[in-house]
Parts: C-alpha cells; sequence; structure tokens
C-alpha cells in the first residue's frame, strides 16, 4: 500500500468521521467517537449488515440484550476464568505490556503460541520494554471491565461489563423458545457494544476499550454442524465481496489451530483483512458445541434443550457464531475506498465508496450563494433529494473546484450543481467521483438512475 494508519487517521478526524475519545482532557486510550459522516458510514454498515443477515432471510430473529448482566453469566461462560491476555512488567518502570504485541514488534510471528513458549522466546531474543529495560512477571491479565451495583462495593455487588454480545443470546435463548417455538435451524442476531480493558490498545481504531460489534448464533441439530459451518463460511465470504466491495486479494483467511481456539470452540476460522499495519482479523467464524447452553444449562438449573416438533427426542443444540467487529469493518471500509489519480496535472486523494454506504449520497451545489433565484432552485431540489435519499449534502462555500475536491475527499458519489440553465429548463449538472464526468439531466432522470444503481 501506498499509503499509512496515520493517513487514514488524519482524513478521518479531519473530515470528521472519527474522532480522538475525550480529546479536549488529552485523551482517554482506546476511546474513539464518531462525528457526523462517522456515524452515517456506521449506520450504513449496520443496516445492510442486518438487511444481508437477518432481514432478508426467514429463518433469523433479532434481540437487544442488556450491557450489564448478571456476573454469574461470565463465571458459566467461561470469561471470569480464561478471558485473557498475556501481560509482562517492566522491571524498572512497573509499567505492563502484552508480550504478544512486545514480540511482534520485534519481528516475532506469536500465531500459535502459548504463554510459555513466548516468554521463552522473549528471552531467547532478549526483548527488552519499550523503556529498553529488562521484562518480569509474566501472567495472564483478564479483559473484563467489573464494577458494582448498589450503594455497597463488596463482591456480592460485583458486575461486569460485557465482554462480548454472545452471552446476551444464549440466555434469551429459552425466553425466545417459549415465546416463538423457532423450527431449528434458527438463528437469533444482536449488534451491540462490548468493553475489553486492552493492555495497550492501539492502531487508531483496530484495538480498542469500548467496541461494537454484529453477530449472531444460529442454532443447530449437532449432527449438522459441518454443513452450516460451510454455508455461513460462503456466507461471510459473499458479505464481504459482493455486499462491501472488499477486492478478494484484501481478504484472507486463517484456520486456528487447537491451542490458538477460544475455549469454546472446536473449529475457528478467522477473516483477516489486508490493513496497512499487516492481515489483521476483521470477522471470525466459530463452532461452540453446545459450550455455552449446556454450561447456562448446569449452572442456572434452567432447561436448555430443544424438542423438536417432529416428536424426536430433545437435545442441547450446537451453535455455529460468525462475528463481525463493527470498528475493523469501518477501518476497513476507509481503507478499501482511500484512493488517489491525477486531474488534469494535479494529484487527487479521494474516498471511493460504494453507493449504498457512502455517509453522504449526494451534493447540491448552488453555482453562486448570492444570486437568490439560484439559492432558491438549488434548495427546491435539494429537499426533494433529501427527502428521496437521507444522506444528502448542501455545500454553497468556496468556488465548484474547491467543493468538488471536499466531496470527494469524504467519498460523495455524486455533485449536483444548479446554475442559470437549470432556471431555464429544470436540467443540471451532474458530476461523477470517480470518472469526474459531468452531464446534464433532469431530477427525475437522477432518481431513476441512482434508484437501479442502489438495487
Amino acid at each position: 500500500m501506498d499509503y499509512d494508519l496515520e493517513t487514514i487517521a488524519s482524513l478521518a478526524k479531519r473530515r470528521g468521521f472519527i474522532y480522538q475519545g475525550s480529546e479536549i482532557y488529552g485523551g482517554l486510550a482506546g476511546t474513539w467517537d464518531y462525528g457526523p459522516l462517522g456515524i452515517s458510514l456506521k449506520r450504513n454498515l449496520i443496516n445492510m449488515w442486518w438487511k444481508f443477515f437477518v432481514e432478508d432471510r426467514q429463518d433469523m430473529l433479532g434481540i437487544d440484550s442488556a450491557t450489564l448482566m448478571n456476573s454469574k453469566v461470565w463465571q458459566a461462560s467461561g470469561h471470569v476464568a480464561t478471558f485473557n491476555d498475556p501481560l509482562i512488567e517492566d522491571v524498572v518502570t512497573k509499567k505492563r505490556y502484552r508480550l504478544d504485541q512486545l514480540l511482534e514488534d520485534n519481528g516475532v510471528n506469536v500465531e500459535d503460541m502459548d504463554l510459555a513458549t513466548m516468554v521463552a522466546v522473549a528471552k531467547e531474543k532478549n526483548i527488552k520494554s519499550p523503556d529498553g529495560n529488562d521484562l518480569e512477571n509474566p501472567g495472564q491479565f483478564n479483559l473484563m471491565f467489573k464494577s458494582h451495583i448498589g450503594p455497597l462495593e463488596d463482591e456480592n455487588s460485583l458486575v461486569y461489563l460485557r465482554p462480548e454480545t454472545a452471552q446476551g443470546m444464549f440466555v434469551n435463548f429459552k425466553n425466545v423458545l417459549d415465546s416463538f417455538y423457532p423450527d431449528i435451524p434458527f438463528g437469533l442476531a444482536q449488534v451491540g457494544r462490548s468493553y475489553r480493558n486492552e493492555i495497550s490498545p492501539r492502531d487508531f481504531i483496530f484495538r480498542v476499550r469500548e467496541l461494537e460489534i454484529m453477530e449472531f448464533e444460529y442454532f443447530i441439530h449437532p449432527n449438522d454442524w459441518e454443513k452450516y459451518f460451510n454455508t455461513l463460511h460462503d456466507l461471510m465470504n459473499e458479505w464481504f465481496t459482493k455486499v462491501l466491495h472488499f477486492s478478494p486479494e484484501h481478504i484472507h483467511e486463517r484456520e486456528l489451530p487447537e491451542n490458538n481456539r477460544a475455549h469454546y470452540s472446536k473449529r475457528t476460522i478467522d477473516f483477516e483483512y489486508d490493513f496497512p499495519i499487516g492481515h489483521k482479523e476483521i470477522a471470525g467464524l466459530s463452532y461452540r458445541t453446545d459450550f455455552d447452553l449446556k454450561n447456562h444449562q448446569e449452572k442456572s438449573m434452567q432447561n436448555m434443550e430443544y424438542r423438536p416438533k417432529n416428536g424426536d427426542l430433545a437435545f442441547i443444540p450446537h451453535v455455529i457464531e460468525p462475528t463481525f467487529g463493527v470498528d475493523r469493518h469501518i477501518l476497513a471500509i476507509l481503507c478499501e475506498a482511500y484512493s488517489q489519480d491525477e486531474i488534469n496535472g494535479e494529484k487527487r486523494f479521494f474516498l471511493k465508496f460504494p453507493f449504498e454506504i457512502a455517509p453522504i449520497k449526494l451534493a447540491v451545489f448552488p453555482l453562486l450563494k448570492n444570486k437568490p433565484e439560484l439559492i432558491a432552485k438549488a434548495q427546491s431540489i435539494y429537499q426533494q433529494l433529501h427527502k428521496k435519499f437521507g444522506q444528502v449534502m448542501w455545500d454553497d462555500n468556496g468556488n465548484i473546484g474547491k467543493r468538488y475536491r471536499r466531496q470527494d475527499e469524504i467519498g460523495t458519489p455524486y455533485c449536483v450543481t444548479i446554475d442559470f440553465q437549470s432556471l431555464q429548463d429544470d436540467t443540471f449538472t451532474l458530476r461523477d467521483r470517480d470518472t469526474t464526468i459531468q452531464e446534464r439531466m433532469k431530477i427525475d432522470q437522477l432518481i431513476s438512475k441512482l434508484e437501479s444503481q442502489a438495487s
């Protein structure tokens, strides 16, 4: 790639996509705020995901579970005991770091390494802390944020901010059965925030402490797990290449070995995107077996079995889980869209968003802002387009060339310019972001063109 992550982060801040959290107070590491264009981009992404994986299917139901849950949920799920990252300490400063990241920063591939192996490699290569000091006290660090409910802070009031959204679907499995009694296989989908106390968040919005996840749990008969694993695997590839229009060469798959899988997983495939920082995980597909429902049945004393409508024996369903990181998707979308070319000898940088995900679909310009008749005509067209497509921007600041460049940089696919000819024949100039070609048309022609493109 001919750009780095800082280029993307700088553009994202300058143009109102993403800001550092609490920036006026020096920021808070691992937190980011989505600006006006960022939230529009994120909402488009989530809506597209929900339509593709939930609304367009007949075997999916959605829920929205609470962020705070009974702490027994996380004991049953195994997170209290196993949701850890490898930790090591600077002997002088006592600062703590993720050991795997220190090794990666020194060119070591840590895939499939357990803690003992990482410690041995760090010793063999004489890896130092970022301050140049020796390292000691390796261990595991639990990533869950702790809090307390009520006026007393004791072990009885302990709660955790959820580190994943999956458990909300598992603990509501029985409720959904009682309410809807769906046929198996079926899925429960959710989009929501999760919280992870990362030791060293970094790489812009790639590794954060507050994140958003889109995922679903697909409940199946245990005999069918391989069939549905393969089906969902193909569906995830379709999501990346046909819905988001990612270049196939930018998506990579990695089959995780047993010692590198989550405690609940029997098989996991990570989907990685070719970020400027390398191939990094953007989504995952995991076969969770009956681990979660079985443990919740044991700990809660509630029956989690599914009783088939044909009278067959009841069973605890197994689960296939596709998971998608919202923030990492946003970063990948920005990277995929970042483009440059040359127009009339001048280098141009622009975001080549597909129309359906672009945060601004159209920008409307009056040729001049000091001519009331142009303003009135442009406002009329703006109102019609805004009512039809929603994400339409009004821009009358600066000359037309500067407006085009500004819209190119935020990824607006089309610009509509109202000029004096518009007052005579109701036509306007439509400029295409990618080709910069301009053509005259009327508003009904434009609406027809865009509706055809969106479909």
